[in-house]
């Protein structure tokens, strides 16, 4: 079966490259670009202009690959592992885009290499219809020249950060190296609607709030609304409202406010379920860990199964000079506690492009965690980063950051008491 799936890839792979060479227009309608033309863009953009002149496969991946020089410590209570400088495991993705009818497209997203799959796996992917069209032309058009249904497994859409993180190998839209601490990002089967109108929009989703997907329920249920880690129950509600409008040449002015929540799931992965991993290797590790904790560096507050989270997002750009902040909570709880914790983080970013189409930039960002840990208590992380970045191209961006964290309230026993690192990192990534 593994050489079945090898010569697969392979396979398509080489069909990747015929197509991309031999497409002289890769465009999609309504389409985020992975390329610099996605920076600073949120949702899919909605248009009523059709490019659509029959099947189209659009091909396109990323690369990523790291030069880290961090170093870590703590108490020394729990000796850490040594690491030193040297380079990361490169990370690669795989993009089939395909737009199957006027106003019908796909998306699926594969991770080649990741940082915890060093294996082939796929991310998720989703149906996007932004007309109805295959029903019956013009079929509900006036409601549709709004609105954007998504189905699928897929990247939820809650918070705006999620726009501007790391997604594995596809990097070109984070003006930074790491993500947030608490990274709020998770795949789920589910539905989208989204209305976008004179800057004003509107999300409602809903998703069966598993990361893993199965039908086993073999679990039997233990009380009224409870179930074990394992079982089909659960659902999670998402919503966003916002307004996104460029005032002038000058300005544009982005707010929106979104909450994820479910009254009880097996397990929530809302700030766990990035396997492609943190991007700082190898930080904060027992020296005696079985293996690589492929979430170093970040935080989740274990909200397991039941949790409410809400975001705000500002992004404001005036010229080259753009500010993006991050203001959430998130409280919740496992089943065996009683009462709800709460879970806080703030994050901002000011970044200025210059240069010849904006394709440098230098930039900021300071992050801090306050959480009601299960196991420590009262903690508070918090991080700067510093960074500088070159687009030399379109598709090829060059980035260099300062990052220095640290941690307090963890208890003795904990590697991470009175734990910090910092150091640089070089990452260059491909995208198109």
């Amino acid at each position: 079966m593994r050489k079945i799936f090898q010569k697969t890839l392979a396979t398509a792979l080489i069909l990747g490259s015929i197509g991309v060479s031999a497409q002289s227009n890769r465009d999609l309608d309504n389409y985020r670009y992975t390329d610099k033309r996605g920076v600073n863009v949120f949702e899919a953009p909605k248009t009523t202009e059709s490019g659509f002149d029959g099947l189209k496969v659009r091909f396109g991946g990323a690369s990523t690959l790291q030069f880290q020089g961090i170093s870590h410590e703590n108490s020394e209570s729990v000796r850490l592992q040594p690491i030193g400088s040297n380079f990361n495991l490169a990370t690669a993705n795989l993009d089939i885009d395909v737009a199957l009818y006027d106003g019908v497209r796909m998306h699926l997203r594969t991770f080649l290499s990741s940082r915890h799959h060093h294996e082939t796996y796929v991310k998720g992917g989703y149906f996007q219809i932004d007309k109805l069209d295959f029903i019956k032309e013009g079929f509900m058009e006036d409601f549709m020249n709004y609105t954007t249904i998504k189905i699928g497994h897929m990247e939820n859409n809650y918070g705006d950060a999620h726009f501007r993180r790391s997604d594995n190998a596809q990097t070109m839209h984070n003006p930074f190296v790491g993500n947030l601490i608490m990274d709020s990002y998770t795949t789920e089967v589910g539905a989208e609607v989204l209305v976008q109108k004179n800057g004003f929009i509107g999300m409602l989703g809903i998703t069966n709030g598993k990361l893993n997907q199965s039908v086993d329920k073999s679990e039997e249920e233990l009380s009224p609304g409870i179930y074990e880690e394992g079982s089909s129950g659960g659902a999670s509600f998402l919503a966003k409202l916002g307004y996104d409008k460029q005032i002038n040449s000058d300005l544009r002015v982005r707010i929106t406010g979104s909450i994820y929540n479910t009254g009880y799931v097996p397990n929530s992965y809302l700030y766990a379920a990035d396997r492609a991993g943190s991007r700082y290797y190898g930080v904060m590790i027992a020296a005696d860990a079985a293996g690589d904790d492929f979430r170093s560096g970040r935080y989740n507050p274990n909200l397991k199964n039941s949790i409410s989270a809400i975001m705000f997002n500002p992004f404001i750009k005036y010229k080259g000079l753009e500010f993006f902040g991050t203001i959430e909570t998130a409280s919740g709880k496992a089943t065996a506690e009683l009462e709800d914790r709460t879970a806080n983080q703030l994050a901002a970013e000011l970044i200025y492009r210059f240069g010849k189409n904006e394709n440098l930039y230098i930039g900021g960002r300071y992050n801090a965690v306050d959480s009601e840990d299960m196991t420590h208590g009262d903690i508070a992380i918090k991080r700067s980063q510093l960074v500088a970045g070159w687009f030399m191209t379109n598709n090829i961006l060059m980035k260099m950051e300062y990052v220095n964290q640290k941690y307090e309230g963890f208890g003795a026993t904990s590697t991470l008491n009175e734990g910090k690192f910092n150091g640089v990192i070089l990452e260059a990534a491909i995208s198109f």
